[in-house]
């Protein structure tokens, strides 16, 4: 006789009998402890990425560190060869320089004298100068030295 047909409180009907609830409660456990375990071996793989990611992130700022050195090295080598292309440009410059002292002209000749500025004034800064000559009509009968006379006939 088993412990059911004896005390009839424990006999029911479906999901209130004892025994299929201490079933169900065990099947609960093992599903539990099953997610636990995929848990657990998740949370595994997840610290082993970022052990992994840590590395590589180490490696990378060790890279980074190290490029930066070498632009550090190419400015400063950069630098230094504008200062030498300078002071190269400048010295070719003064080797090819032409340097020949200001010539003396022999004014001497009348027909070779220095010819002066020349004066670009306003017409009415001239005239103010009085360096303006008087008009003189031309006409297809004579001409006319004075302005006021009439053109010869």
């Amino acid at each position: 006789m088993s412990i059911t047909d004896r005390i009839p409180a424990l006999r029911g009907s479906g999901s209130r009998r004892a025994v299929d609830k201490v079933e169900q409660l065990r099947d609960e456990n093992r599903r539990l402890l099953t997610i636990t375990h995929r848990a657990g071996d998740h949370v595994a793989l997840l610290e082993r990425d970022l052990t992994e990611a840590r590395a590589h992130q180490a490696a990378a700022e060790e890279l980074v560190v190290q490029l930066q050195a070498d632009v550090d090295d190419r400015t400063k080598e950069r630098d230094q060869l504008a200062a030498e292309n300078t002071r190269l440009r400048a010295e070719l410059a003064n080797r090819d320089a032409v340097t020949v002292p200001p010539m003396e002209r022999d004014t001497s000749n009348g027909a070779d004298q220095a010819t002066a500025p020349i004066d670009v004034r306003s017409l009415r800064e001239a005239a103010a100068a009085g360096l303006l000559s008087p008009v003189i009509r031309i006409s297809a009968k004579g001409a006319s030295a004075d302005p006021g006379l009439p053109p010869a006939a």
